[in-house]
């Protein structure tokens, strides 16, 4: 189906989909303030607008890669200053996401949570970007072309997020307050990702067309 290496893109994607970010405390405020419901549904609409994206980059951006050599080396300097960025400041945070972003107050429908957490994630430029920069490392250069590739690497990230945003949404309305707590477990989870990020901005940086 035109990828390459499925498995390392399996672990990088879940190494991705692990670290705690913004798609992470929105779950979290959700399930923790209106039960695991509403944290189920914020997931549902993350993976929703991952989907969207993936048929932004199905349909466009297979052409844009292979018939321009200046955006591609355009968007690809650009990920990777983008991923080497979020790997220092993960690195060197020093406070606990959850408590710095803070949780909501008001309760809100299950539909709503679905709404907002698609819209979010869609009208997120760097979710765009990400995809961007981290899908073409996995797809064939005779494949480049196709949406197949894309469509394939897209729907098995947004499936990977949805199970583990489901299973936190589930877990932290049981054990919230230790997962609020437990700041050691976030500063060590933030480096480790930002040592990921790191590496993957770099070898972005230094691949060829």
């Amino acid at each position: 189906m035109g990828v390459e290496s499925f498995y390392l893109f399996f672990i990088s994607a879940m190494i991705f989909i692990l670290t705690p970010g913004i798609d992470t405390v929105y779950v979290l405020n959700k399930s923790l303030c209106q039960g695991w419901k509403s944290g189920v549904y914020s997931s549902l609409g993350i993976s929703g607008g991952i989907i969207v994206h993936t048929l932004f980059a199905a349909l466009g951006l297979s052409v844009i890669l292979a018939k321009s050599a200046v955006v591609f080396s355009v968007i690809k300097y650009l990920g990777a200053v983008y991923l080497v960025y979020l790997g220092i400041k993960a690195f060197c945070s020093k406070n606990n996401m959850m408590v710095s972003e803070g949780f909501g107050k008001k309760d809100e429908s299950n539909w709503k949570c679905f709404q907002t957490g698609i819209i979010t994630n869609i009208l997120n430029p760097k979710v765009a970007l990400f995809f961007l920069s981290f899908f073409p490392q996995f797809i064939s250069p005779n494949s480049i072309e196709s949406s197949l590739p894309f469509l394939t690497l897209g729907l098995t990230y947004a499936f990977l997020g949805l199970l583990w945003f489901s299973f936190l949404a589930c877990f932290s309305s049981l054990f919230s307050k230790k997962i609020k707590g437990n700041i050691w477990f976030n500063r060590w989870l933030s480096k480790i990702s930002g040592i990921v990020f790191i590496g993957m901005g770099l070898r972005i940086a230094l691949t060829r067309k």
